[in-house]
């Protein structure tokens, strides 16, 4: 019995982690020290994994704790939300919350005082994203630009002033353009969760300004921020910039068909084969100044350039034609974890219903036979008008 609770207990903490953001937070991480000139250093990545992977989990503890009430609308039985489907409780992710902000602050600090300083600030920001009053999360735009500052500068930087003190003008550039390209895809999480947001009155850039403009302005930094990356990347080989050029232009086409895209399981399978695109872009960086650094031969870099290529392009076709592999539970076991803990339905959340979203026709978001038209009002809850 007590080995069943402590494997529960695990495999909570390993939800919480979000597996998909760690893998980001380890590149970012890795990019760090390989900008840095310490690409092999194996003991000094696990030394800054410590606190940045503490601090995510610190992070999804808050963000959990405060979108609770929207959660159970986007994500009803998710397996990634335990308070939704009650695999955890509040008590236990606030415990979680303040030993994991302990632990990425020590840690942090015995990097050296620049990590350190780096990792009080970051909390500050990701305290202030999920928590009210200041509550950055409900700021559309504001969102999308502060959340970046904890998933890329925190890792990259952290990293970075970990293996030397001094930060020249062409780590910043560096910066740059991987926290201008993260900002255009972190935008595209928004269309998951666009039911309870505009429920909830959390006016996202997606519930704001529509999902053209959205897509639209994902493109743009998407584009920017690769070029930029490109233009601060040291001895960048022809293998490379073909690479990226592809995986960029492919990433272009599925956010063109995500513009016009209405239906929730393909607009999730365009979004997924389009992180996987992010993430692979990121791994041929990281490829080039290691190789690099490691003083390989032209051929033998290409070649590795050309493997990493045909995977990612391999990851994206088949998320792009079989969607995610992990999603919500089946409709028995989130009847089950609904039924456990005593909750009633709000009625009005389930069922096809269809969002206005400003700047935007409907959008189908889900499946059922009712249609709701949801408004935003300033200040208070959206208002929900139902008609058979």
């Amino acid at each position: 019995m007590l080995d069943r609770q402590i494997a529960d207990r695990i495999r909570v903490l390993v939800i919480l982690s979000r597996p998909a953001v760690a893998v980001l937070f380890a590149l970012y991480v890795a990019l760090g020290l390989a900008q840095a000139g310490h690409a092999e250093d194996r003991l000094l990545l696990a030394g800054c994994l410590i606190p940045v992977m503490a601090f995510l989990l610190c992070s999804v503890c808050v963000n959990d704790l405060s979108d609770r009430a929207i959660d159970q609308v986007n994500l009803p039985g998710d397996r990634n939300r335990p308070l939704v489907t009650a695999a955890a409780g509040s008590r236990e992710l606030v415990v979680t919350a303040v030993v994991s902000a302990t632990v990425a602050l020590g840690s942090a600090f015995v990097l050296g005082p620049r990590p350190g300083l780096l990792m009080l600030a970051a909390l500050a920001v990701s305290a202030g994203y999920s928590l009210r009053p200041i509550r950055l999360a409900d700021r559309g735009a504001v969102a999308a630009l502060a959340l970046p500052a904890c998933y890329v500068a925190l890792p990259y930087l952290l990293a970075l002033t970990a293996a030397r003190s001094a930060v020249h003008p062409r780590d910043l550039l560096m910066l740059l353009g991987l926290y201008i390209g993260f900002v255009g895809r972190i935008l595209l999480k928004d269309f998951r969760d666009v039911r309870g947001d505009a429920l909830f009155g959390k006016r996202t850039f997606l519930v704001r300004h529509g999902r053209r403009t959205t897509c639209l302005f994902s493109a743009c930094a998407w584009t920017i921020g690769s070029f930029v990356i490109l233009a601060a990347t040291p001895r960048r080989t022809p293998a490379l910039v073909c690479s990226y050029l592809l995986c960029l232009v492919l990433a272009l086409v599925i956010l063109r068909v995500l513009a016009g895209e209405v239906r929730h399981r393909r607009e999730e399978a365009l979004i997924t084969g389009a992180a996987a695109i992010g993430r692979g872009m990121l791994i041929l960086q990281l490829a080039h100044l290691a190789t690099d650094q490691a003083g390989w031969g032209a051929l033998a870099r290409s070649t590795v350039m050309g493997a990493l290529l045909a995977l990612t392009l391999a990851q994206a076709i088949g998320m792009l034609r079989h969607g995610p592999t992990t999603g919500l539970t089946v409709a028995s076991l989130q009847e089950e974890t609904t039924a456990s803990r005593g909750a009633r339905r709000r009625p009005g959340i389930s069922g096809r219903e269809v969002v206005h979203v400003e700047g935007d026709r409907p959008e189908e978001v889900a499946d059922g036979r009712q249609s709701r038209v949801l408004e935003d009002r300033r200040g208070h809850r959206g208002a929900v008008r139902g008609r058979q």
